[in-house]
């Protein structure tokens, strides 16, 4: 959000007192005097007019969790464990899941508190690409790449899926990359030629990687460059 439309959502301050302080140098975000009206300020942001504090700010937190199969991307479940279980942080409940996997599904899963953030990351229009490993119960063939990279129909929605890059491994395993992330759009894919997906981990997230040291239900903070990388 501007700066000056915080201030001017406060019912103290009209729009005339919001340029007069600013121009009086009188606000301070993150502890440096702002005149700036168009200064983007987040939740994460301690904003001060003279020595009152109008908004504390509070640490943007971000993690990385490989996600076990049998658990609920959710926050809560009356009978089944979530994701959040995991996680032994202060304030948990502040964390929002960014990117949902399936009940069955294992993988990399990126948790944080810090909304815009996991909007860039979800987004459909920013068509960051999510990397899955794959096997399935029947053979698989050339002709399923060709299709994947066409496109297919869902009857429900009413649209095509855009383009997706599987790379066979062997006859029952592959990788697949997709910019989509539709209700559950990669078992779909595959139920367009009746073949089961027996296994669904997801490897990474743009250019965000599960880190190979966790363990299925272990999680770690993100480094500072990987939250720099979305």
């Amino acid at each position: 959000m501007r700066l000056d439309r915080f201030l001017s959502n406060l019912p103290r301050f009209s729009r005339k007192d919001v340029r007069f302080a600013l121009l009086a140098d009188r606000v301070k975000v993150d502890g440096r005097t702002i005149r700036d009206p168009l200064h983007e300020v987040r939740e994460f942001s301690e904003i001060l007019l003279d020595d009152e504090v109008l908004q504390i700010g509070k640490p943007a937190r971000y993690f990385m969790l490989h996600k076990p199969q049998g658990c609920v991307s959710a926050t809560v479940d009356p009978e089944h464990p979530t994701v959040l279980d995991l996680i032994h942080e202060p304030d948990k409940h502040d964390l929002h899941i960014a990117g949902r996997l399936d009940f069955n599904t294992s993988g990399l899963m990126l948790i944080t508190n810090d909304g815009q953030w996991s909007r860039r990351l979800t987004q459909p229009v920013t068509k960051l690409p999510k990397i899955y490993y794959i096997e399935t119960e029947r053979e698989m063939g050339e002709h399923y790449v060709a299709k994947f990279a066409q496109g297919f129909y869902f009857a429900f929605e009413d649209l095509t899926t855009q383009p997706a890059h599987l790379t066979l491994l062997d006859s029952h395993r592959a990788r697949l990359s997709i910019v989509e992330g539709r209700y559950h759009q990669v078992k779909r894919m595959f139920g367009f030629y009746d073949n089961k997906v027996t296994r669904l981990h997801r490897e990474s997230m743009g250019p965000l990687a599960l880190d190979p040291a966790l363990e299925p239900g272990e999680y770690r903070a993100l480094t500072a460059e990987e939250i720099q990388q979305i």
